[in-house]
């Protein structure tokens, strides 16, 4: 057996040490080889692309380091977002731990390629997690507040991390409490909110990776539907005039549109997604109730 001795040696192995343990993806990266540069480089500080230098030897002490966090990956199955405390959206880099969901919304490219009428000055985000989505909100949206609420105080101290460390504390607030009722009689420009929407079977069956999130943030009554089903209908109280919601909702596109047959949902495909987030305005969702 050759020696394994550069950057690339070890994520080749690593791919093969993950495609021959049979390890699940989704939080990140969709296979082993990724998973494997995505742990490797991370972990050696080097960058994530092309300028990566994949001919670089390691040294003892890197080397051991490398070896050590394959070694977790397999043995706990823990995402290697957990293993690593970072996942990106868009480019950004947030902490994140297993008190949040790993970030993985396509909600995040929607984001920066929704053609918006115009710039919403207020922006919610529900079910906010680590806070991801409500941080690329007010990058992209530079002149918007951004609130974020999430019933989980455990999130919001994660999500309190990400605020401070991406110095934008004056422009995005916390609260926490039960979707909207932190937020009173608040309206907003736009809600995006990408809530739990694992349905009761599916949760039966998840992977070891995704047994190590927060079952709250994934769970959501027998279809997946439950908190969807609020959020359509208290969002019109708390949209502004022309304001919209911008939904993630998973596989449940055919049971929603025959259970709410009145609503024009206008689904927004990603480059990895198709049919799981929809648009409505608000005017849309107060004449379909």
């Amino acid at each position: 057996m050759p020696k394994i001795l550069t950057v690339q040696d070890f994520i080749g192995d690593g791919a093969r040490r993950f495609k021959k343990a049979g390890l699940s993806y989704g939080h990140g990266t969709d296979n082993p080889l990724d998973e494997a540069a995505w742990l490797v480089l991370e972990t050696l500080r080097l960058p994530l692309d092309e300028t990566a230098p994949l001919g670089k030897k390691l040294t003892a002490a890197e080397a051991k380091a490398v070896a050590s966090i394959i070694e977790k990956r397999i043995k706990t199955r823990k995402p290697a977002a957990y293993l690593l405390n970072k996942a990106y959206i868009q480019g950004l880099p947030f902490y994140v731990d297993e008190r949040v969901i790993v970030p993985r919304s396509f909600i995040g490219e929607l984001l920066i390629d929704f053609d918006l009428m115009r710039p919403p000055k207020t922006v919610l985000d529900l079910c906010t997690g680590s806070g991801c989505l409500a941080i690329l909100a007010a990058h992209v949206f530079p002149r918007a507040r951004v609130d974020a609420v999430d019933l989980s105080a455990a999130a919001l101290t994660v999500a309190k991390r990400n605020v401070r460390e991406h110095d934008i504390v004056k422009r995005v607030r916390l609260f926490k409490g039960d979707l909207f009722k932190p937020l009173k009689s608040k309206k907003y420009d736009l809600i995006i909110t990408n809530p739990p929407y694992v349905d009761a079977k599916a949760m039966k069956h998840l992977p070891p990776e995704y047994q190590h999130e927060p079952k709250m943030a994934l769970a959501s009554g027998k279809d997946g539907l439950d908190l969807v089903r609020r959020i359509l209908k208290e969002a019109p109280l708390h949209l502004a005039p022309g304001g919209g919601l911008l939904c993630e909702i998973g596989r449940g596109r055919k049971l929603l549109e025959k259970e709410y047959p009145r609503l024009p949902f206008l689904w927004l495909d990603t480059e990895l997604s198709a049919g799981e987030v929809f648009w409505l305005t608000r005017e849309q969702l107060a004449a379909g109730r």
